[in-house]
């Protein structure tokens, strides 16, 4: 009971808060560029911060953002230390046993890349022995654990120490964001890497890449959905995914 009265009440207070018209605290990882990253001045850069600043342009709402460790966002978010996870998270059936979450504001399908010419193939068999790098607690260790048994599944705090250990030859194998890797293998770093085929399944990657809130926090949600429209509509949108890529997010499609 006494427990029950301390979650009402923690919820309480979060909607006061949002009604009082306090900055809303988004979360993000800030190490997955070129959706969120650190930059020199110790800000945080990125399509999801910028979409986040757009949308609370359109709601007229301050905004901050918080640089959390991608295992501590949704708990962060379930004890109110934060009020919206806006980083690249997909919503899954699994996630929304504890939170909630938005339309979907991208799409994005899972890549796989090897070093160019090698043989790894992303299958039971392919991987049987080989490390397969993924960031931890992601929909990718997810699926790399469920569907690559006798792989040697390594779990990065950060996309880029994955892939900083793919070249440093210790990962045969890395399975991320197509979009991610697609920057990646753009880079100098990624040259000596090539895609070996991507995946979109529904059991891993649910309904798209949505912003989580909490399960209670209702007219939060409509109003970061009806801010995502408009922002869809009006042109901010497309005007923020323009700085980042040659072609629209929302569908993953190449222009």
């Amino acid at each position: 009971m006494k427990k029950l009265f301390v979650m009402m009440l923690g919820a309480t207070l979060a909607a006061h808060a949002l009604a009082d018209g306090k900055p809303l605290v988004f979360a993000t990882d800030g190490n997955y560029p070129p959706f969120s990253e650190m930059a020199s001045d110790g800000q945080m850069t990125g399509f999801d911060i910028d979409i986040g600043k757009a949308l609370c342009a359109q709601m007229q709402r301050e905004c901050r953002f918080e640089q959390l460790d991608w295992e501590g966002l949704i708990p962060a978010l379930k004890t109110n230390k934060v009020d919206v996870i806006l980083a690249s998270m997909n919503d899954t059936p699994e996630r929304r046993q504890s939170i909630a979450f938005t339309d979907p504001y991208y799409k994005n399908p899972g890549l796989f890349v090897r070093p160019a010419g090698s043989k790894t193939e992303p299958t039971a068999d392919g991987v049987k022995g080989k490390v397969v790098g993924v960031l931890r607690a992601s929909i990718f260790d997810n699926y790399a654990t469920a569907k690559f048994p006798d792989a040697d599944i390594q779990r990065f705090t950060s996309q880029e120490d994955a892939n900083a250990a793919a070249v440093a030859g210790r990962v045969d194998l890395l399975f991320a964001d197509k979009i991610v890797m697609d920057d990646f293998l753009r880079h100098d770093d990624g040259k000596g890497f090539e895609a070996a085929g991507e995946t979109e399944d529904p059991e891993y990657f649910g309904a798209g890449i949505a912003i989580g809130v909490r399960k209670d926090d209702n007219q939060l949600r409509e109003d970061l959905n009806a801010a995502l429209k408009a922002i869809q509509e009006n042109g901010a949108y497309k005007k923020v995914n323009d700085q980042y890529f040659p072609y629209d997010v929302s569908t993953h499609t190449p222009q």
